[in-house]
């Protein structure tokens, strides 16, 4: 017996085109009711718009924008509190971080100096507001900085874009590689030291207060190490040598309003009144000699560099609260030996950046 088996037949182009056109001229005359009944497919079968239209992938280099057109674009950041995403909670700083210029500052002893500078500007967010306009901070900024920075330039900046941006509170942080040139222990040779400084104007619930940070990079000896080395030498005759290792001191100091300024060449001062064992630049072998001399006669824990740091700021009539923080990458020890201590409130904290530390690394 044969059997006979029916094999489906996949239709041809022209009959699937011939049923298209047929379903179209069905659905010229049917409602959406009568399409959705049918196959809800239907109405995106038989849509008029194209999946993928065709764009202009030329830039307009020669397009213009006028008023009109600037009015129709959208602006996400300044929209409605309904689009907000997660917490409608105040924020107290948003903004940017290490956008450059060029920058003129006056300076103690030598004039005026042109300096890369990396500013950080923020404001506080009211909980129902979606965002700011973040360049608006940058075109504040631009509005001054051709002229010589003070924190009077600072303050001016400052108000005009806590005045575009509608904020309670405000900051401005600008960074800089200060150079100062020194002289050497006793070759009579010079050079150029580098100071990492920061210039911070805070206002915070109608208050201001202008702050400077200062990195200083000096040579700790080991008290304990120098003694238990010199004990070798007198009891044993064996030769023997401390451990001494590149530290650094961070100091932040808020600037007493009503004083006249403190230069940065001062607040330098300062730190080598209170440990004058600052790295060398410029070093020939009478001079390292001398600065063996130098850190036999300063030994120092690290203690007592935060303290007599502390010492010369106390002392300081243009120094208001203040925060010494010291750290000695010790060349004994895998570890580092670290000290913080403040005066005054500003600086009081009690929890510590995990990765306050790994910033007060020096390397030349």
């Amino acid at each position: 017996m044969n059997a006979i088996t029916s094999v489906k037949k996949a239709p041809e182009r022209s009959e699937a085109r011939d049923a298209l056109e047929t379903l179209k001229a069905w659905a010229a005359g049917a409602t959406e009711e009568e399409m959705d009944a049918l196959d809800p497919a239907v109405a995106r079968l038989l849509s008029t718009s194209e999946a993928y239209p065709e764009f202009n992938r030329t830039y307009p280099a020669d397009f213009a924008v006028g008023d009109s057109y600037k009015r129709t674009l959208p602006d996400l950041q300044n929209g409605p509190s309904s689009l907000i995403r997660g917490a409608k909670k105040q924020i107290q700083h948003v903004g940017i971080s290490n956008f450059r210029l060029p920058i003129r500052f006056h300076t103690r002893d030598n004039g005026d100096l042109t300096l890369e500078t990396s500013i950080t500007g923020s404001v506080s967010l009211e909980a129902d507001k979606k965002g700011i306009n973040m360049s608006r901070i940058m075109r504040s900024f631009y509005k001054h900085a051709e002229r010589t920075f003070s924190f009077d330039v600072i303050e001016s900046a400052l108000d005009d874009y806590k005045a575009d941006l509608e904020s309670m509170d405000a900051r401005i942080q600008m960074r800089f590689s200060f150079p100062m040139k020194i002289e050497s222990l006793r070759s009579g040779l010079s050079g150029y030291q580098y100071y990492d400084v920061a210039l911070e104007l805070i206002e915070k619930d109608g208050v201001r207060q202008k702050i400077i940070h200062l990195d200083y990079v000096y040579s700790s000896t080991c008290p304990c190490s120098l003694e238990l080395s010199e004990h070798a030498r007198a009891t044993r005759g064996q030769l023997a040598t401390p451990h001494s290792q590149r530290s650094v001191a961070r100091i932040s100091a808020v600037i007493d309003p009503d004083s006249k300024c403190l230069w940065f060449e001062d607040l330098i001062d300062v730190c080598r009144r209170a440990v004058p064992t600052e790295t060398q630049v410029m070093v020939k072998r009478e001079d390292e000699q001398a600065f063996a001399e130098l850190n036999a006669a300063n030994p120092i824990f690290v203690e007592d560099a935060a303290r007599l740091f502390c010492e010369q700021l106390q002392k300081e009539p243009r120094v208001g609260d203040f925060r010494v923080i010291a750290s000695h990458q010790e060349s004994l020890h895998s570890h580092d030996a670290i000290s913080i201590l403040t005066e005054g409130p500003t600086f009081e904290m009690n929890s510590i950046d995990p990765k306050l530390f790994n910033t007060l690394f020096h390397v030349g």
